[in-house]
């Protein structure tokens, strides 16, 4: 049985047009954050994430639910796209050939304070709903604030990556292939374009797979060094020639692909 045809019902990822624009410095201000700090452990290694809990609470407490639920366990990263993200948080591995998406909490309100830049950890959502979040995350490779801080409400900024990121670009730099659905842009490891012609079955051994996501440090104030860049943009009135909205697909959307990639999907 090949990959693309798992079961995706009740999954959820995310689709957005984005182009990925470098912002002047002194464009966007700081602003101080306080933070829990989570590692992610991974098979190609481990980086840590100081989370928002002060200034994005809602969605710091939403993270941490599934993350003391161990439901990231074990979970994949789903979709990559080069010079734009990294996303996990939907789907759990199971057997060869087999996942599973995860169970879903109710979704959280958006909460759009800090700016989408390079390192920083976001919510997926579905399109048209700012407050749609619920599991899915992803890690910003670039510099996503010209689109991301804008588009459906503004993605939700909760905490950046402060050790490990080389760890996050070994794993945007992996070849993607396509599986269809959820899994259109799904990166692997030790597996070639002869073995997806060939249709071997995935294993663990191909998949980017986050072991656990643990809390190394519970205290809301374990960074209160860090200056987070703010999102000046989202109260900003759009042009009328603007294009592409980031809203997030729902799982069983077809032709993702033609959307372009750099679309950021949410699958709800």
């Amino acid at each position: 049985m090949r990959f693309m045809s798992l079961p995706a019902a009740s999954a959820s990822t995310v689709k957005n047009t984005i182009a990925a624009v470098c912002l002047g410095a002194g464009v966007l201000a700081s602003q101080l954050a306080s933070a829990t700090i989570v590692q992610f452990q991974t098979v190609l290694g481990d980086f840590e994430v100081n989370l928002y809990d002060k200034t994005t609470p809602k969605t710091v407490e939403n993270f941490l639910a599934y993350v003391n639920a161990n439901a990231y366990d074990n979970t994949i990263i789903h979709r990559s796209v080069k010079d734009f993200v990294v996303q996990g948080g939907g789907f759990k591995y199971v057997s060869s050939d087999n996942v599973e998406a995860i169970t879903r909490n109710a979704a959280v309100v958006n909460e759009p304070v800090y700016s989408n830049v390079k390192g920083t950890i976001a919510m997926a959502k579905t399109g048209n709903n700012p407050n749609s979040a619920t599991n899915q995350w992803f890690i910003s490779v670039a510099n996503n604030a010209a689109n991301l801080d804008q588009q459906n409400g503004g993605f939700t900024a909760f905490g950046e990556v402060i050790s490990g990121m080389d760890v996050v670009l070994a794993i945007a730099n992996l070849n993607r292939f396509n599986f269809g659905g959820n899994m259109a842009e799904l990166p692997l490891r030790n597996y070639s374009s002869t073995d997806y012609t060939n249709k071997k079955p995935l294993t663990d051994s191909e998949l980017v797979v986050i072991e656990k996501v643990v809390v190394l440090n519970a205290d809301p104030d374990t960074a209160a060094s860090l200056n987070p860049v703010k999102n000046t943009l989202i109260n900003e009135k759009k042009s009328s020639g603007s294009s592409g909205s980031l809203g997030l697909l729902s799982l069983l959307a077809l032709g993702l692909l033609a959307l372009g990639r750099k679309t950021l999907l949410n699958k709800a």
